[in-house]
C-alpha cells in the first residue's frame, strides 16, 4: 500500500467521492465522444468501443495495476472481472432509460456483435489461463500475450469489416449511428476536443488510484474477503463510467455508442488482467486467484452471452421496460453477488 491503511470512514468517503467524480466525467465524455466519433469518421460503434472504452476503463486499469503491485492479486483480478459483470448490467440500466424501444433492437450493429464475440473469446482465454498449467515466462503467463494478440487481431478484423455479409434488418425503430440534429460541439476545434477528452480521462485515473487505496484499507480493517471487495465494491465503481456514459448516450440518441462503450470497455477490462499479470511479482496473477474470482469470471461470461443473444434476437418489447436480456442480466448479476456474499 502506497500511503498506509486508511480508516473505514475515510475509505467509504473515497468510494462515494470517486463515484460522484465518475458520474460527472462520464456525462462529459459522452458529448466529447459523440463529437469525436463524427470528426474522425470511425463511427459510433468503433470509436465507442476503442476510445470510449479506453477512457472509461482507465480507472479500472489503475485499480488492477495498483492492487497487483501491492500484492493483492484477488483485488486486482476481482476488480477486472467484477467490472465486466457490473458494466454489462449497465446495458439494462441504459435500456430502462431508453423509452422508445428495446435498446438492443435500436442499436443493431454488426460491429457491436463482433465486439461481443471478441469479449466472449477473451473471457474464455482468461479462464483457460487460470485453470491451465502453471507456466510462466519471466513471471508472466503466456495467456497474457495471447490476450493482447487476440484483442489486436479482433480490432483489426472489426475495423476492416465495412461491408459484412450479415446485416441487421432496418426497422422503423432502428437508430442509425448519426442521430438527427446539429453536429455535437460543432463550434469546437478537434484539437480542443481531444485535449479535454484526455483531461477528463486523467481525472478518472486519479479516482481509480484512490478507490484502490480505499479497497485495500477496507480489506485490512474489516476482514472482508478480497474477492467480495474487488469483485463487487471495486467492480461497481469500475463500472460507473460505462453506466453513466451509456445512459447519457441513449438520452442523446446515440444508442450504438452506448452499447459499444460497454462492450469495448469490457474487452479492455479483460486486458487489465494483462497489466496486473505484468505488475504482480508473486508469480502469475491468473494462478493467484481463488475460486470466488473464477466464479465471478464465469458469471461475467454468462452475462456477456445473454447480451449478445439480445443483440441477435432484437426484441422490440420485452418484460416491463426491458427486453428479455435486460431482465436476465439483472437476475444473473444479483445471483452472482449473492453467492459471493455467502
Amino acid at each position: 500500500m502506497v500511503s498506509g491503511a486508511w480508516p473505514v470512514g475515510l475509505s467509504a468517503a473515497v468510494f462515494a467521492l470517486a463515484g460522484v467524480a465518475t458520474v460527472l466525467c462520464g456525462v462529459r465524455l459522452t458529448g466529447l465522444g459523440e463529437a469525436l466519433a463524427e470528426r474522425t469518421g470511425w463511427g459510433e460503434a468503433l470509436f465507442g468501443a476503442v476510445f470510449f472504452g479506453l477512457a472509461t476503463s482507465l480507472s479500472g486499469i489503475v485499480m488492477t495495476a495498483v492492487s497487483a503491485a501491492d500484492g493483492q492479486p484477488q483485488l486486482a483480478y476481482g476488480n477486472a472481472v467484477g467490472g465486466i459483470a457490473a458494466q454489462t448490467l449497465a446495458v439494462s440500466v441504459a435500456d430502462a432509460a431508453y423509452r422508445s424501444v428495446n435498446l438492443e433492437h435500436a442499436a443493431a450493429s454488426s460491429r457491436n456483435l463482433l465486439f461481443g464475440c471478441l469479449l466472449l473469446t477473451l473471457l474464455g482465454l482468461t479462464l483457460m489461463g487460470s485453470l491451465g498449467p502453471r507456466v510462466t515466462l519471466l513471471g508472466i503467463h503466456p495467456v497474457s500475450a495471447v490476450l493482447v494478440a487476440c484483442y489486436a487481431g479482433g480490432l483489426a478484423l472489426i475495423r476492416g469489416t465495412h461491408r459484412p455479409l450479415w446485416r441487421a434488418v432496418t426497422t422503423e425503430d432502428t437508430v442509425t449511428e448519426a442521430p438527427g440534429g446539429p453536429a455535437p460541439l460543432a463550434g469546437r476545434r478537434t484539437r480542443g476536443l481531444w485535449t479535454e477528452f484526455v483531461a477528463v480521462a486523467l481525472v478518472v485515473v486519479v479516482g481509480g488510484w484512490a478507490v484502490t487505496q480505499a479497497a485495500e484499507s477496507l480489506v485490512s480493517a474489516t476482514g472482508l474477503r478480497a474477492g467480495l471487495v474487488g469483485g463487487v465494491f471495486m467492480g461497481i465503481v469500475n463500472a460507473l463510467p460505462e453506466t453513466v456514459t451509456a445512459v447519457a448516450a441513449v438520452r442523446r440518441g446515440a444508442v450504438t455508442l452506448a452499447v459499444a462503450a460497454v462492450l469495448g470497455g469490457n474487452c479492455l477490462d479483460v486486458l487489465n488482467l494483462v497489466v496486473g499479470d505484468v505488475v504482480y511479482r508473486g508469480g502469475s496473477l491468473y494462478h493467484a486467484v481463488e475460486p470466488e474470482e473464477l466464479f465471478l469470471t464465469s458469471g461475467a461470461l454468462v452475462m456477456s452471452t445473454v447480451l449478445l443473444a439480445g443483440l441477435l434476437v432484437r426484441q422490440r418489447r420485452g418484460w416491463g421496460r426491458l427486453g428479455f436480456e435486460g431482465v436476465l442480466l439483472i437476475g444473473v448479476y444479483a445471483a452472482t453477488v449473492a453467492a459471493l456474499a455467502v
